[in-house]
């Protein structure tokens, strides 16, 4: 079995390439069962939560060919780590192959979610976003937030870059990396004032109250939500949801653990079948993207078990083999 560590997925993959690898995988799908989520209850602070998110080449499909894969990540979601200096999020993505079992490779799955969660959000945004979308506020400075950036640059011209965070001294520094990157970037001061310049508004935090407000959104704007991975957490309000049309990336994820959504759906900002259509039905034709220059799209991602199969078997192809 091989082990790959962060440094080699990064070397394997570039955002265009991953994006191209994840539009494919929607068309052909994958067999991915609804992921396991587990509360790990902590005598002090607060809980963790255990994810396994489990996926198989799906060997039924027309035109399937080779002997595919078997994969299953296994996540931590610890809120505290940020205050121990540690990321929230710690994993590894375990690649059987699909036919004996046999494991291929133990990959670092940190580097893999941030890879194949950036480059979802930019493959929605392919669908969803104004072709000419030249600037981008970014909301959250964590470790996905510079994989975000440049995953949306990777489909559309991102020359502008305001970056708000709950801690000004964190924003900076992604600031400091993206200008370094030939971005002008800068941070903002306020989220409210920035929501209503940015062409697309990406959001990846763990908050539990809404930080983008639909009232402040302009026309045009894409929404891209990637953090509140739990029903309990939310980054959008209710009206950003009313204004927009809006996608997700599994139906049965997004409606069962997406907080901007199942929150939405209760409150009745959202009936079911106001949500337009999902990663899947977009990659395949089956349904319409944005339909007109001024309408404000919004994508919501929880993340699904066939992006960290398709990424996985990208980096196997270019460093295992």
């Amino acid at each position: 079995m091989r082990f790959i560590s962060a440094d080699e997925v990064d070397r394997a993959l570039t955002h265009a390439g991953l994006v191209e690898t994840l539009r494919e995988a929607f068309r052909k799908g994958a067999i991915q069962p609804l992921r396991h989520h587990h509360t790990v209850e902590r005598p002090a602070g607060a809980a963790s939560t255990l994810l396994l998110m489990p996926a198989w080449s799906d060997f039924a499909a027309d035109g399937f060919e080779g002997d595919g894969h078997v994969g299953v990540k296994i996540v931590t979601v610890s809120p505290d780590n940020n205050a121990k200096g540690l990321p929230a999020i710690m994993g590894v993505y375990l690649l059987l192959d699909g036919q004996t079992g046999e494991p291929r490779a133990l990959i670092d799955g940190q580097r893999i979610t941030l890879w194949r969660t950036a480059c979802a959000s930019a493959l929605a945004a392919d669908y969803l976003a104004r072709k000419d979308a030249s600037s981008m506020l970014m909301v959250g400075a964590g470790a996905l937030a510079p994989f975000l950036v440049r995953a949306h640059a990777a489909v559309r011209p991102i020359k502008r870059v305001a970056v708000w965070n709950r801690s000004p001294d964190n924003a900076g520094k992604l600031v400091e990396t993206l200008n370094a990157e030939g971005f002008e970037a800068r941070v903002a001061e306020n989220v409210d004032d920035e929501i209503g310049q940015a062409d697309i508004v990406s959001c990846a935090t763990i908050s539990s109250t809404a930080l983008v407000h639909g009232s402040r959104l302009k026309p045009g704007t894409h929404v891209d939500l990637v953090g509140a991975f739990a029903p309990t957490m939310r980054e959008s309000d209710d009206e950003a949801i009313r204004r927009a049309r809006v996608y997700v990336d599994t139906y049965a994820g997004a409606t069962k653990e997406a907080g901007d959504i199942v929150q939405a759906l209760e409150s009745g900002a959202l009936a079911r079948q106001e949500i337009q259509a999902d990663l899947y039905e977009l990659c395949r034709g089956q349904k319409q993207g944005r339909g007109s220059e001024d309408e404000v799209t919004l994508f919501k991602s929880v993340g699904a078990a066939i992006e960290d199969l398709a990424a996985g078997i990208a980096v196997w192809e270019k460093v295992g083999l």
